[in-house]
């Protein structure tokens, strides 16, 4: 039986070093790398494409063939789509041992930088009730942008999850497709239905967190898991339902496209039709082509930054105040976002010693920067300063993360 690897042409000469004639289980693995992968039903290793430290690290799972090559297709077509998934590599056939006994197929995808599975973060001492609604919420988004694209999930739950902070929140992202379909447009029984999956995969996920001793005492499972359900709904009801407006009002249109553009959706099309119902004019608004990532997209044709959509947020309400600051006649948005680039956002970024370097990504660190600087100026009775309160953020609190999973040693050196 010949070997067969079809994947992306770029990384192909990466997995093909990889010791397919081993079964997966067997596969030596970095305990940091370990400590990042999440619960699966299936053998799952995570594991770099060399022996370098830096070098690209990979998911590698165990399956039947044809749950690969179509789990394989739908990543692919969702990244197409820009949605939350992690990207699939290639899949592995005709694997055989070293005695001729054949092996499992297997799928490859890369790991997602400055991703944890939900066990790892919600383990955490200093996480709070508050976490983990963040948590449920950005679930619920990444299940409305996956149903507005046509995607019935139908297995969604946490552990099929990876989570990377986003500013105060978490953005989530899709990990396991196998379940999955396209559909022209979802019917209401069908979101539904993967709705109803959610609820019990993430209540009893949360419930034997709670038997183990790890979550945030006092916290309903069942609750938690139904706030997931009820944040979904008024998503997708700000998203979809009309929205009966005063036509009087000459601004009203404006902040009803606002309010979608705060939830992070851009909209691409929308119906909105005056009707005269009992003597009185009523406008409809109906929005009827959203897409997300509203504000990533928009600090990313101004800055040429990727990040997630509440860091975007952030980083652009920072960069309106330093153009609101501006003497007129003000320069064209796109001198202004050079300036602050090179003014505000790396002069503070660049704080960051090269030995804490990949701890935590540089828009998340930015907006913790923010953070800090508003703690210790209520603590100051002033404004400290951005420079002053990057320095007291590199000094007091970045030798401690570990978004990335690099761990910390008692006697303050790193652990790689």
């Amino acid at each position: 039986m010949a070997l067969r690897i079809t994947g992306l042409g770029e990384e192909i000469a990466a997995v093909t070093g990889l010791p397919w004639n081993v079964s997966l289980e067997e596969w030596p693995e970095d305990p940091l790398l370990a400590e990042k992968r999440g619960i699966s039903r299936h053998i799952v290793r995570l594991v770099r494409s060399t022996d370098d430290p830096d070098s690209e690290v990979y998911a590698v799972k165990e399956t039947v063939s044809e749950f690969a090559n179509r789990e394989y297709k739908i990543l692919r077509e969702l990244t197409h789509l820009d949605a939350p998934n992690v990207q699939s590599i290639a899949v592995i056939e005709g694997r055989t041992n070293n005695g001729g006994e054949e092996l499992p197929c297997a799928l490859v995808t890369r790991f997602l930088p400055y991703s944890l599975p939900y066990r790892v973060v919600l383990s955490d001492k200093t996480v709070t009730a508050e976490d983990v609604t963040l948590m449920a919420n950005a679930l619920a988004l990444l299940l409305v942008r996956l149903h507005l694209l046509g995607f019935w999930w139908g297995d969604c739950s946490l552990s099929n999850t990876l989570f990377r902070r986003d500013a105060e929140g978490y953005a989530a992202y899709l990990v396991d497709a196998e379940t999955g379909e396209f559909q022209k447009s979802l019917s209401d029984g069908q979101r539904e239905h993967d709705l109803e999956i959610a609820h019990f995969n993430v209540a009893a996920e949360l419930e034997d967190l709670q038997l183990s001793g790890v979550l945030y005492p006092g916290l309903d499972p069942i609750r938690a898991s139904s706030a997931l359900i009820k944040r979904y709904h008024r998503l997708w009801g700000a998203l979809k339902d009309r929205q009966v407006l005063d036509p009087k009002d000459r601004h009203a249109v404006e902040r009803a496209m606002r309010q979608l553009h705060d939830l992070g959706f851009a909209v691409e099309e929308v119906s909105v039709v005056v009707q005269e119902s009992d003597g009185a004019e009523k406008l409809i608004f109906q929005p009827k082509l959203v897409a997300a990532g509203y504000h990533k997209n928009r600090l990313r044709e101004l800055m040429g930054l990727d990040t997630e959509e509440l860091q975007a947020k952030r980083l652009l309400a920072s960069f309106d105040r330093y153009r609101g600051r501006e003497k007129a006649p003000k320069p064209p948005i796109a001198e202004s976002a050079k300036r602050w680039l090179d003014e505000v956002f790396r002069p503070t970024v660049n704080q960051i010693p090269s030995e804490l370097e990949g701890r935590i990504e540089l828009a998340q660190f930015f907006h913790e920067v923010l953070e800090h600087r508003w703690y210790l100026s209520e603590k100051a009775g002033h404004d400290v300063g951005l420079e002053f309160a990057a320095k007291s953020y590199v000094a007091e609190v970045l030798p401690y993360r570990r978004d990335s999973g690099v761990d910390v040693r008692k006697d303050g050196m790193i652990q790689q």
